[in-house]
């Protein structure tokens, strides 16, 4: 790819990731305001939130199939017309167009996170593919960080919800012009043009949807990494430690509103330092150390926060963030929809008078504990902005054929964004039975069962073509730890029926 084309390509694929975050979190100033401004109850606001995950579980259903078809270029100007669309229904003062507008939005978001990584990590060179995809990561972060700033400067404006919803057309805009200056897929030297794994003839055979889970070419193994991949993200937690943020800051002795922005803003300050370190060595450190290290580290952190989360306050079990009655004030994560309100109540519901009087008597013991906390969350998301958080995205662009690249990239997307649902609904139930203790004990649990499951699964991929990825994992030469690698000839020569394309291989 040439310079200028290089430079289109980061431009789009940054741009992408900064629309995505951005429309990920905004809802949490707009809420405030949209709750009040409508009147909303507790289930709107839940449908208000969940509809952009909808949206974004309808995109991994179907923008695949258009992706493998029409190609990734063409997929990305779709996703920015969607976007477009989107805001501009957001700005209707109507509930139901918020409703289409946030369906609206969160189908082209998935769409471009799945194109943007597909299409840069075609395009680029081996050397530089690790550098290109995880800008998209960098700018979801970016993106993250300035719609918490913008929420805090507009949550007290009049209909500022409308500023904080438009603003997102401006990038969209950028993205635009920077994807159609971009040449087509056909007009660039593909990585895998000889790399066609259904140019036999069955086509319409092997690469539907069942292909993924044969032994022919170890799809089955590529299929485990990849659900792996997005299902570990989700299961340790990560999206409540980010989006949850202001209530476990509120737990752990942040009792004001404006202590608990500004500390979630700290959250995403730390989150872009750290994926920028990712970006910046992900092709010279490797995917294996980021993605592993990031887990043990993450893990560690994630279990001393269980471990000293005995000393914060614990809400009552019996009250529930929707429960009548109770009231919920700012909060900073876009997942969470609760009623307004007071904000000590942001755990789940009011705190009881004698954990509050406890609460005004802690020791100043309990006070290093909870900064301690605070340290730990902020490790563990640096952690997760460097090893899950880009690492996912890259491989997913990596371990699949060339022919059925978007349909499975879309296929462990929507597992990615069903668990995401999962966790982030069950999280004040969790939070409200176990305690912020438990809760995060078993997150640190989960961070390290998936750091063995990467050690014993995970091949390292840096500096390698498409191509050279995918003939090494149709025969499964890679190692994965110190064993010895198997020579490719050897185990092609062991089996019973041998493709054209293996046995080009070894000639």
């Amino acid at each position: 790819m040439g310079g200028s084309a290089l430079l289109f390509a980061s431009a789009s694929s940054t741009l992408g990731g900064l629309v995505f975050g951005y429309q990920l979190a905004v809802i949490s100033g707009a809420l405030l305001q949209l709750k009040s401004q409508f009147g909303l109850s507790c289930i709107q606001q839940e449908l208000l939130v969940s509809s952009l995950l909808v949206g974004a579980l309808l995109a991994s259903l179907l923008g695949g199939s258009l992706i493998d078809r029409y190609g990734c270029r063409n997929s990305i100007l779709l996703s920015i017309v969607l976007m477009l669309t989107g805001t501009l229904l957001l700005l209707v003062s109507s509930y139901q167009s918020l409703l289409l507008g946030r369906l609206t939005v969160g189908f082209a978001m998935c769409q471009s996170s799945m194109s943007c990584c597909i299409f840069v990590s075609e395009m680029v060179s081996p050397e530089r593919r690790g550098l290109l995809v995880t800008l998209y990561e960098a700018g979801i972060t970016a993106g993250v960080l300035l719609a918490y700033t913008v929420n805090y400067l507009l949550v007290h404006s009049q209909s500022g919800w409308r500023w904080m919803f438009a603003l997102a057309a401006v990038p969209t805009l950028i993205q635009l012009v920077s994807v159609r200056a971009l040449p087509s897929a056909a007009s660039l030297p593909s990585q895998t043009a000889g790399d066609d794994a259904c140019s036999n003839g069955e086509k319409a055979q092997r690469c539907g949807i069942s292909y993924l889970f044969r032994r022919r070419d170890n799809m089955r193994t590529r299929t485990a990494l990849g659900l792996g991949l997005v299902l570990f993200q989700q299961l340790t937690g990560q999206p409540n430690v980010l989006f949850y943020a202001s209530t476990i800051f509120h737990s752990a002795g942040f009792h004001s509103d404006d202590s608990a922005v500004l500390a979630t803003v700290g959250i995403g300050i730390v989150k872009v330092a750290a994926t920028l370190v990712s970006v910046a060595y992900s092709d010279k450190w490797g995917r294996r150390p980021l993605l592993i290290g990031g887990c043990c580290v993450m893990a560690f952190c994630l279990i001393c926060v269980g471990l000293l989360g005995g000393h914060s306050l614990k809400p009552a079990p019996a009250a529930r963030p929707c429960a009548r009655g109770h009231s919920v004030g700012n909060s900073t994560g876009p997942l969470l929809h609760l009623p307004a309100g007071n904000d000590t109540a942001l755990v789940g519901a009011r705190l009881p008078e004698k954990q509050t009087e406890r609460a005004a008597s802690r020791s100043v013991g309990d006070d290093v504990f909870n900064w301690i906390i605070v340290v730990c969350m902020m490790a563990a998301v640096s952690a997760y902005s460097v090893g899950f958080g880009p690492m996912t995205w890259l491989l997913l662009s990596e371990i699949f054929p060339a022919a059925v690249r978007g349909r499975a990239f879309a296929f462990t997307s929507c597992f990615n964004w069903s668990a995401h649902l999962l966790v982030a609904f069950t999280f004040l139930d969790l939070f409200n039975a176990l305690g912020l203790s438990g809760t995060f004990l078993m997150y640190g649990m989960m961070s390290a069962v998936a750091a063995l499951f990467f050690y014993f699964m995970l091949p390292e991929t840096k500096g390698k073509t498409l191509e050279e990825i995918d003939r090494e994992l149709r025969l499964n030469r890679f190692h994965h730890h110190h064993h010895r690698s198997v020579d490719c000839c050897d185990l092609v020569r062991q089996r019973t029926s041998l493709s054209d394309y293996q046995r080009v291989v070894c000639q």
